[in-house]
């Protein structure tokens, strides 16, 4: 099964020089957990929860916050975001995704075209929603996996 049939296709993108304030509203009033970060449209980075969770410190909205802990807000996207993120076409196979993500400790691969543009992203938990789905409607086969 290809990517295309299998991604999600609604991707959120942030540019370089937005502020880690933008990205935090952004994952505060979404239900997603990766922000792709594009220059002039083609993709240079992925920003994750994770990631801004390292860089906040958790007083902030708090009576015990500092002027410390509120700079951080200010720093920019390109500060936080995992660079040259891996990769892969629409066209690439389920297979291929979990070979990047068995290798590698990631959690989304962004799905870009010819030129480097996102056109959507996968999870590991998608992955896992395809094998169920295909446990569905093929029980028999499913069962019969890694039982002798």
């Amino acid at each position: 099964m290809i990517l295309e049939k299998m991604m999600k296709k609604t991707i959120i993108t942030v540019e370089m020089d937005d502020s880690v304030k933008v990205v935090k509203e952004i994952f505060d009033r979404t239900r997603f957990h990766h922000l792709l970060v594009v220059e002039s449209g083609k993709l240079f980075g992925v920003i994750s929860d994770r990631d801004l969770l390292e860089v906040l410190n958790p007083n902030i909205g708090t009576i015990t916050e500092t002027t410390r802990d509120l700079a951080v807000l200010n720093k920019r996207a390109h500060q936080i975001l995992t660079r040259k993120p891996f990769t892969l076409s629409p066209k690439s196979g389920i297979y291929d995704a979990i070979e990047i993500f068995n290798k590698h400790s990631i959690s989304c691969i962004p799905v870009v075209d010819e030129e480097n543009k996102p056109v959507g992203i996968i999870s590991w938990r998608d992955i896992l929603r395809v094998i169920e789905a295909m446990r569905e409607h093929h029980p028999d086969k499913a069962n019969q996996q890694g039982h002798s």
